[in-house]
């Protein structure tokens, strides 16, 4: 396991996850949220955020969670290992309140400087978007996970419990390189 794709609709857990699997493994880990956004909520132009996702797919290591479907097709040919976070949205919802409660006024580790966590109209507008694409989402990583390419390891994870036994399942590596964070806040130049 060298390049580890975790996708998953938004509060499905893959932060928590990339993290936990980074700690274990000693891949540097990389949050889609980091390049999709720069410091004080402003995202990024589409061509942007497919160079920087590009830059991650083409190194050797990594743990890569979020979303950018656009370039799922890429990080499936480079990825070895696929995660679906299979998540019901009502509960994923729950934990966008939460984190949103618990990190107000403050940035999420997996967000860039500058990006505090809110609890506005842009939060209930998050919600919708969640709600309006849980079909739609959902179903384009189940594509995935029910006809994977002949390289890719699946792995399907509805519940803390499963998150659990997968970690467990995951032998601890020695990192090959200092640190294990891939953090974008300061995306390379081309």
């Amino acid at each position: 396991m060298k390049r580890v794709m975790i996708a998953g609709g938004p509060g499905s857990g893959k932060s928590v996850l990339a993290a936990a699997l980074g700690d274990k493994t000693g891949l540097p880990v990389y949050h889609m949220d980091k390049i999709h956004y720069r410091p004080g909520w402003v995202e990024r132009s589409r061509a942007e955020k497919d160079r920087l996702t590009g830059e991650v797919h083409a190194r050797d290591r990594w743990i890569f969670e979020g979303g950018h479907s656009s370039t799922y097709a890429e990080r499936i040919a480079r990825a070895d290992t696929f995660i679906w976070l299979d998540v019901p949205v009502g509960l994923r919802m729950v934990r966008v309140l939460r984190r949103s409660f618990r990190y107000y006024g403050r940035t999420r580790p997996d967000l860039p400087d500058g990006c505090p966590e809110r609890f506005n109209l842009q939060t209930v507008g998050f919600l919708r978007f969640i709600w309006r694409t849980r079909h739609s989402a959902r179903a384009k990583l189940e594509a995935v996970y029910r006809d994977p390419p002949a390289h890719l390891t699946v792995h399907r994870l509805e519940t803390l419990k499963d998150v659990g036994r997968y970690l467990e399942s995951v032998p601890g590596r020695i990192p090959l390189t200092g640190g294990r964070r891939g953090d974008m806040a300061e995306p390379a130049k081309p």
